[in-house]
């Protein structure tokens, strides 16, 4: 039987004085709010975070993640040009938010992209969709196993752009941020080329980028506001200062002017009320894993970004690390490949884990290689 291997490596500061715990903005013209520091992994507020929603527009985030792992994998390049399909055109000419595509127009999937995540434009991510999997339904197809493969798990797209459907697409707050973190880690550079803009121009038509914290949030960069009738206003967002960047989601807010300043609240909050301290840098060897069947017994675990934790201000708890596998680990292993996890707690603050991954290759045992492994074994 495999069984969870845990080892305790580090104590650190025990609680020096008892603190009030930090408190959000009041919010709650926005039943759903989620805060994750993308720095360290921790969640600094959860309010309904697994409540499912419809949520509208937001869909538009998982259309241009799946884009981005196509340019990625070769499937998909931006300077590739697709035509308007007659049929998609008749669809979504002019339905809700639009990037204006003439029918039968040739246009870039680069320009497809930025329509999509500047001016939200629906009949943008219909052509995206059809143009890069030959349908809408199978491009639909691939962002439901994209969902499932990034670890949403009570997610669902019925379209690429979130027009109403009929509740055949929802999604969850932490599903959100878990996207939102995947598509920010994974592809930084695409990330920065195509999001957070404030104009998009195609076509000789010129407009506005209406997310509400960019320009108006220090180190505000979007990501996508969200609304239908069915729905309500909805904001998927993110912003990074001195190297520290949170993501955040509201939802189900009455009005526009609610919602926004729910973010921007909930964002000041997070940078305002925690601060962020490095429990251990980067590249640094928290501890080893045994392995099975491999041309060494053990490989040393790292945390590549470094191990960070946000406390409420003025706070100082005891925090505690360990580690934890299913093992034995089975050879081979890649270096760099993630094989377990640190665990860290502190006093009166949600637990989280951040990846460790290999800090060097194991390949498979040799027959000599075997032999020692069975006289070590023996020994012990």
């Amino acid at each position: 039987m495999i069984a969870l291997a845990t080892a305790s490596i580090l104590a650190v500061q025990p609680l020096s004085a008892q603190q009030d715990s930090a408190r959000p903005p009041a919010s709650e013209e926005a039943p759903i709010a989620y805060l994750l520091d993308l720095t360290s992994g921790q969640v600094l507020l959860a309010r309904e975070a697994d409540r499912r929603f419809m949520p509208a527009s937001i869909t538009k985030v998982m259309t241009t993640f799946l884009a981005f792992e196509w340019i990625e994998e070769g499937r998909l390049v931006p300077r590739q040009v697709f035509t308007v399909d007659p049929q998609v055109w008749d669809e979504w000419n002019n339905v809700g938010s639009t990037m204006f595509l003439p029918n039968r127009a040739r246009v870039t999937v680069d320009d497809l992209i930025h329509g999509v995540t500047t001016v939200s434009a629906n009949d943008g991510a219909a052509m995206l969709a059809h143009g890069a999997a030959g349908s809408i339904d199978a491009w639909v197809a691939e962002m439901n196993e994209k969902a499932r493969e990034t670890g949403m798990r009570d997610s669902h797209f019925g379209t690429p752009n979130g027009w109403m459907d009929n509740g055949k697409t929802f999604t969850t707050a932490r599903d959100l941020g878990l996207l939102a973190a995947s598509m920010i880690r994974k592809h930084p550079s695409k990330y920065r080329h195509y999001v957070g803009r404030t104009e998009f121009t195609y076509n000789g038509i010129t407009q506005p980028n209406h997310d509400p914290i960019s320009g108006r949030v220090p180190g505000a960069d979007g990501i996508k506001t969200g609304f239908t009738n069915q729905a309500g206003y909805g904001f998927l967002g993110s912003a990074e200062r001195n190297g520290r960047r949170l993501v955040m989601v509201v939802a189900a807010s009455p009005r526009s002017s609610v919602r926004d300043r729910a973010a921007r609240e909930l964002l000041e909050w997070g940078f305002g009320e925690f601060e962020q301290k490095q429990l251990l840098g980067r590249g640094a060897i928290l501890g080893e894993a045994q392995v099975q069947g491999g041309d060494a017994g053990t490989v040393d675990l790292v945390a590549p970004g470094g191990v960070y934790i946000s406390l409420p201000e003025g706070s100082d708890p005891e925090v505690r690390l360990s580690i934890s596998y299913r093992g034995p680990l089975r050879a081979p292993i890649s270096e760099n490949e993630q094989v377990a996890e640190l665990l860290v707690e502190a006093e009166g603050m949600p637990e989280y884990r951040v990846p460790l991954h290999a800090a060097a290759p194991v390949g498979e045992a040799g027959f000599l290689d075997r032999m020692s492994n069975g006289i070590r074994g023996w020994l012990r």
